[in-house]
């Protein structure tokens, strides 16, 4: 760690506690050369792949849109935010486990049907008309039947 007073290389950890409920290290250092006192965040960096549409096209993972489609699909419906929260984690899990830097969008929408399907039979079924464009209520109930099964 560079001294940001000095720019000396060498400094040294004073003390160390956890913040952030345990996902931040806070670090307080001392240059060992001009012997100024800094405060450092340290966190981990959990890089997501990058989805590939059906176009072709590539954008960076977004939780803001998955939580936002999550929602639209459970709402007015019995499912506490503590456990949309937690599909979202167990989503991101299942993302970053695979390894790749890229994945298809179809593998994201699948996962997300997946927690759905756990979560709230009605709202996987709003999900799923819309992600997979049900053309007819044969589709519909083709889909309906599955989920009974």
């Amino acid at each position: 760690m560079f001294c940001p007073f000095c720019s000396a290389q060498e400094t040294k950890v004073i003390d160390s506690r956890l913040v952030a409920e345990g996902h931040q290290v806070r670090r307080r250092r001392e240059c060992v050369i001009c012997h100024e006192r800094f405060t450092t965040f340290e966190g981990a960096e959990l890089v997501m792949p990058r989805v590939i549409k059906r176009d072709g096209s590539r954008e960076p993972f977004n939780e803001d849109k998955l939580r936002a489609g999550m929602q639209r699909a459970l709402e007015k419906r019995p499912v506490s935010t503590e456990n949309v929260e937690k599909s979202i984690l167990t989503i991101k899990s299942k993302l970053r486990a695979t390894g790749e830097r890229e994945i298809q969008s179809q593998f994201l929408g699948n996962l997300i049907m997946d927690e759905l399907r756990h979560l709230d039979k009605v709202a996987y079924i709003r999900f799923a008309s819309v992600y997979r464009s049900f053309e007819d209520i044969r589709e519909f109930g083709e889909e309906i039947a599955r989920l009974g099964d």
